[in-house]
């Protein structure tokens, strides 16, 4: 039992030993291992601080090298603001001594001024006694003869300058006229009081007049125009002073001859039926003819005035045409002359409504145009141009020459109107003999395509009051004795000429 004890305590004592052997060496391992760590660390730190003081080193030296250069700037500043400061100084001081300079030259020049007024008031005294006058009346007197003076030499500049104007002018005029009628080229428009219907054969003829006529007098009195039907192969002649109705005769008359089915009902439907098309038409042919010349903004029934110029004609020239010819001539005219060309353009388009109205009154074509423009809110200048382009009416404004002149230049054009030669002589030929016939009268002038006519009478055989009672007389006569289209213009010219002769 005790040798159990004692070898258990043996045991004990020998476990406790390596035990304690054993945890030594693990301290010392522990240790050993702490201190490596530790070194570690501190190596660690001593870098992380070293670092930290390189970087907070430069910052240092950045910062302290930007407040050095800012320091520098500041003293740059500084020097130059104190410099500043001297001149400013330097400047005041002399502005003062130039200022204090200045106030005595004033004041010496007022002392001046003062005695110049006492020797100018001596001067003006003894000067009224010598001459008699008084200041006032010599300075009415020299401001008189300044202002005859001025008057003369300004008499003389304008009667050069006007002088100087109606050369160029005429230079002038006679280029833009030229230049605007070879800048535009229109084809030639023909038109009659007549319309030839052509038919495929002559039997058609028997079906167009119808049982008794009855055929014929329905498309008479539906249309109001004649339709001739004569010996005329294969044709059919529809006469009428109005082309608006003969174009609905020929339309009309067309449709019936294609149906086949002609019959005073059948007429009826389809005349009403082409009447309307054809006012269509006429709309959009104002509405495209605006839009052609870039025109906008007119009323509704002018628009539908310019559509029924395609079917009127003056001369043989086709209204439309015309207008739209002279509204291109007044677009270039006063593109010349530096006008608004949209406004010259717009009274060239306009200028001839007088001449399709629905109603025709006894009015002149441009005073009833007027009226028509004024009435559908045209503006002044081209209510003016459309009156005054045959003098009707006094011209007022820029526009009205300029459409009058073109509105001759396209009636005038070689081939745009057609007049049988022999018939126009002789209607010139009678214009002026019929005012040769009267005593006084020395010669005579139809001009302007007729017109006009201008008459000359001697000044020793007639008076004033004479010459007027002539043109009223003259104008009566033609009026009742002549037919003309439009209106003729009757000037009665008496010339005063004085002779001498120096010997």
């Amino acid at each position: 039992m005790i040798c159990l004890v004692v070898g258990a305590i043996a045991a004990w004592l020998l476990f406790d030993n390596l035990l304690n052997s054993r945890s030594k060496r693990i301290i010392e391992d522990a240790y050993k291992t702490c201190e490596a760590i530790k070194k570690e660390k501190l190596l660690e730190v001593k870098e992380k601080f070293i670092s930290s003081k390189a970087e907070l080193e430069k910052l240092f030296n950045t910062r302290t090298s930007r407040t050095q250069s800012h320091e520098a700037k500041v003293k740059h500043r500084e020097m130059t603001l104190n410099q500043r400061q001297e001149e400013l100084l330097r400047q005041k001081a002399e502005v003062d001594a130039m200022r204090e300079n200045m106030e005595n030259r004033l004041a010496l020049i007022e002392k001046k001024k003062q005695e110049l007024g006492k020797i100018h008031k001596k001067e003006i005294e003894r000067l009224e006694s010598l001459s008699d006058m008084s200041a006032d009346e010599v300075r009415e007197r020299l401001a008189q003869a300044l202002k005859e003076e001025a008057q003369t030499s300004a008499a003389a500049y304008v009667n050069d300058v006007i002088e100087e104007a109606k050369m160029s002018a005429n230079k002038e005029a006679k280029r833009i006229v030229i230049q605007s009628i070879q800048r535009l080229a229109t084809e030639t428009a023909i038109e009659n009081a007549i319309t030839v219907f052509h038919i495929d054969s002559d039997e058609i003829k028997g079906r167009i007049i119808g049982r008794e006529g009855r055929n014929i007098h329905a498309l008479e009195s539906a249309t109001g125009i004649e339709i001739v039907v004569d010996d005329t192969p294969e044709a059919i002649v529809l006469s009428g002073f109005d082309p608006v109705r003969r174009e609905i005769a020929r339309l009309a008359m067309h449709q019936l001859v294609q149906d086949g089915r002609i019959h005073p009902a059948r007429i009826e439907e389809v005349v009403n039926r082409v009447r309307k098309q054809v006012e269509d038409e006429i709309i959009e042919t104002g509405k495209r003819t605006t839009i052609d010349l870039g025109i906008h903004g007119l009323h509704p029934e002018l628009i539908r005035m310019i559509g029924r110029m395609k079917y009127r004609s003056s001369y043989g020239q086709n209204l439309l045409q015309h207008s739209r010819e002279t509204a291109n001539l007044c677009a270039i005219m006063a593109a010349e002359l530096g006008l608004n060309t949209k406004k010259a353009k717009r009274a060239g388009l306009l200028h001839d409504i007088g001449k399709v109205p629905d109603d025709e009154p006894e009015l002149p074509h441009a005073v009833l145009g007027m009226k028509l423009a004024e009435k559908y809110k045209e503006k002044p200048d081209i209510v003016n141009a459309i009156g005054a382009h045959h003098d009707e009416t006094e011209m007022t404004t820029l526009l009205a020459p300029i459409v009058q002149v073109c509105d001759a230049i396209s009636g005038a054009r070689p081939g745009a109107r057609r007049e049988i030669a022999e018939a126009y002589i002789k209607r010139l030929n009678d214009l002026e003999q019929m005012a040769l016939a009267y005593p006084g009268v020395v010669k005579t002038y139809a001009i302007q395509a007729g017109r006009e006519l201008r008459v000359i009478v001697g000044a020793e055989k007639m008076t004033d009051t004479e010459t007027e009672n002539l043109s009223n007389e003259l104008a009566k006569k033609i009026q009742d004795e002549m037919t003309y289209p439009g209106q003729v213009k009757i000037t009665v010219i008496r010339e005063i000429r004085a002779v001498a002769f120096a010997k």
